[in-house]
């Protein structure tokens, strides 16, 4: 082991999944929102003293997610909270309880950036997605009281094979709404999501995916920032690109590191980034279904500093398979989730990877 294969953490982003109830039954839900005891949630106060632990541990970007967020009540108060300490705080929602009041209030804040998950182009695609009739449009209708309030949108999609072929079409309705950013998201599939096993993208179809949207965003270089999430390989893409000369940075949003656009490293779950759980659950991210700690049960920046789980993560020398031999291990590093869903151990090499590592290569020549 070399030092080099020890990333040092540096806490950027949290996603605080501050409830687990919710207003939809999306298809591709990660908890299986609605299925969940309100009582064990975070009280206020231990939502604010869990603020306080953060900012002894860093000064990350809080991303205040659920379930919906806007279902819990004191929502305002957390989040006044916690950018009242100097925190940048934002929001991913549905998008259909944005009222032009309670957009103002979000605004009031100040919610820096409010991300509204939109998987399907028309009403009749997401309305069957998200499990509630009329679904699409109270999202379009939100994003738009956001917009008027002044608040940043951005779109995040759920990326499978049921909606790969309207990226596009997804695309353009962000642009036309004004959005900032469009994020795809690579299903990892999870709690209600495991039900869509069946329809997520084969390695090949990731692959094609990724090369789509790094063509895209070169051609609309600052007009939108793409953000591909749960796909680490992506700055393989980008660095492979780069060699081949079809990078342009002056066509590029790819070259932030930091704030909501950065984009430095594949996989940051316990390196740059954690997931909370709305009982108080610390894990890599809320994909990765490992417990790193319990915010009950000890400090925050305890289980940030020395949880095992993290340490792991942290340790590029304790991957396995083809992703330990990787030469882009220090830049992607794999899905660390996909790994732990597809073989119980989430140090696996990543199974949707489809790059072959020059060692193994190398391997297979001196076996022939």
């Amino acid at each position: 082991m070399t030092s080099s294969e020890i990333i040092k953490p540096q806490l950027q982003l949290v996603a605080w999944e501050v409830t687990g109830r919710c207003n939809l039954r999306c298809a591709h839900c990660r908890m299986a929102a609605g299925q969940y005891d309100p009582a064990e949630e975070l009280t206020t106060e231990q939502c604010f003293g869990l603020v306080d632990q953060i900012l002894e541990a860093g000064q990350p970007i809080i991303i205040l997610t659920g379930g919906e967020p806007l279902m819990r009540q004191d929502i305002f108060e957390i989040g006044q909270y916690a950018a009242g300490k100097g925190l940048r705080v934002v929001m991913g929602s549905n998008g259909t309880m944005l009222t032009p009041a309670v957009a103002a209030r979000l605004k009031s804040i100040p919610i820096a950036r409010l991300s509204v998950s939109i998987d399907f182009p028309t009403a009749e695609g997401q309305d069957k997605f998200r499990g509630v009739p009329g679904a699409f449009t109270a999202a379009m209708e939100g994003i738009r009281n956001a917009i008027r309030a002044g608040i940043e949108i951005q779109i995040n999609t759920t990326v499978t094979k049921l909606n790969v072929a309207y990226l596009p079409q997804l695309l353009q309705l962000a642009l036309d709404a004004g959005a900032v950013a469009f994020h795809p998201f690579l299903l990892v599939p999870t709690g209600r999501g495991k039900g869509l096993a069946e329809a997520e993208l084969s390695p090949r179809q990731y692959e094609e995916t990724l090369g789509w949207v790094f063509d895209k965003q070169q051609e609309l270089g600052e007009r939108i920032f793409f953000k591909p999430t749960d796909a680490p390989h992506y700055m393989r893409i980008v660095s492979e690109r780069r060699k081949e000369g079809a990078y342009n940075p002056a066509q590029a949003a790819t070259g932030h590191t930091h704030g909501t656009n950065a984009l430095t490293r594949g996989c940051l779950a316990g390196t740059r980034f954690c997931f909370i759980s709305a009982t108080g659950k610390v894990k890599g991210c809320g994909y990765l279904n490992v417990e790193a700690g319990d915010i009950k049960q000890q400090p925050f920046p305890e289980i940030w500093n020395n949880a095992p789980l993290f340490q792991d993560l942290r340790d590029l020398s304790k991957l396995k398979g083809k992703c330990g031999i990787c030469e882009y291990k220090t830049l992607c590093g794999g899905c660390r989730a996909r790994a732990y869903e597809a073989t119980g151990d989430y140090l696996e090499a990543e199974p949707y990877c489809i790059y072959e590592p020059i060692a193994l290569c190398k391997g297979k020549e001196t076996d022939g």
